[in-house]
C-alpha cells in the first residue's frame, strides 16, 4: 500500500521552502524541499525539479510523472487561456507554417505527444487523416476529447507511451512543449522512431540552453528543462532521424521575457 501522505506537513514544509528559496537564501531552502521529498517522494509539488532548478542537487532525467500530472489536472479549465493569451504562446502555429513552407504533408497518421487540451491537434487538423492525442493529464483529455479533434486519446506518460504502444505506425509525430518537462532525450527520440514509418516526421520544440552553459541539459529558472542544441542533433542523428531544419524561435514569454527555444523537424531515415 501506497503511504499515506501528512497533507499539512506537506504543506508546511513546501510553503517554507518556496518562501526560502524567494528569499534567496538556497541552502535552507534545498533542505526544506528535501524534507518535502520525504514527506511526498513521488513528488507531487516537484521539489526536485526546484531543487536542480537552483544549481543544487543531481539534474533529473525527467520531471516527475506525479508533478507534471498534478501541474496539468490543476490547470487544465485556463490552461489555453494562460498559455496562448498571457504566455504568447504560439507554437503550434509555427508548426502548420513551416509544414506549409517546406510543402510537407497531408498525412495519414499524426501521434501527437503531450496533446493537452489540443492546440497542436486543432491546428493540423485538416492535414492529417487520422490523429491520436496522448497526455498524462486526464483533465486536459477530457477537454480535448469535448472538442471531437482526436480519433483517439490516451491518458500516459510519453516515454511510457511509446515504448509500449502497439499501434500502427505514425507519418508525423509531434511534441509541443514536451521537451520543458524531460531532461535525457534517448527514450523519447528513440521512442519516436520505433514508433514512425521510414521517411515520416518528428515535429518538436525546445527551450534552448544558452551556448556559455556546457551541459547538454538543465533546468531552468522556470523549473523548466533547458537543451542544448549540439545535444539535440546528436542525439536524433543518434536514433536514426535526419535534420530536415532547426529554427530559433520564441517559445512564450515568462514573466515579461521571451524564453529563446528552437522547432526542430526531423525525418526518419
Amino acid at each position: 500500500m501506497a503511504k499515506k501522505i501528512d497533507e499539512e506537513a506537506l504543506a508546511e514544509a513546501y510553503n517554507r521552502a518556496l518562501a526560502l528559496e524567494k528569499a534567496g537564501e538556497i541552502d535552507a531552502a534545498v533542505k526544506a524541499y528535501e524534507e518535502v521529498l520525504a514527506i511526498d517522494p513521488e513528488d507531487h509539488g516537484g521539489a526536485a525539479v526546484r531543487i536542480a532548478s537552483m544549481g543544487r542537487g543531481d539534474t533529473p532525467a525527467r520531471a516527475p510523472d506525479a508533478y507534471v500530472e498534478t501541474l496539468f489536472d490543476q490547470h487544465a479549465e485556463v490552461f489555453e487561456d494562460v498559455l496562448v493569451e498571457q504566455l504568447g504562446y504560439h507554437v503550434p502555429m509555427l508548426v502548420r507554417q513551416r509544414l506549409q513552407e517546406l510543402k510537407l504533408g497531408p498525412f495519414k497518421r499524426m501521434l501527437d505527444l503531450g496533446c493537452g487540451t489540443g492546440l497542436t491537434g486543432g491546428t493540423l487538423r485538416d492535414l492529417c487523416g487520422e490523429m491520436t492525442g496522448i497526455d498524462i493529464s486526464e483533465n486536459m483529455v477530457e477537454i480535448a476529447h469535448e472538442k471531437d479533434l482526436y480519433e483517439t486519446l490516451f491518458v500516459a506518460e510519453v516515454e511510457d507511451f511509446l515504448e509500449d504502444n502497439d499501434e500502427e505506425p505514425f507519418d508525423l509525430i509531434t511534441a509541443t512543449d514536451v521537451l520543458p518537462y524531460l531532461g535525457a532525450l534517448e527514450p523519447l527520440f528513440f521512442g519516436a522512431a520505433e514508433n514512425m514509418t521510414k521517411g515520416g516526421l518528428f515535429i518538436f520544440s525546445s527551450e534552448t540552453l544558452p551556448e556559455s552553459d556546457t551541459r547538454t541539459y538543465a533546468v531552468g529558472p522556470h523549473q523548466r528543462f533547458l537543451h542544448a542544441e549540439n545535444y539535440i542533433r546528436e542525439r536524433l542523428t543518434a536514433t536514426g532521424f535526419e535534420l530536415v531544419e532547426i529554427t530559433g524561435i520564441n517559445v512564450r514569454m515568462q514573466e515579461g521575457e521571451p524564453s529563446p527555444g528552437h522547432l526542430v523537424i526531423a525525418k526518419l531515415g
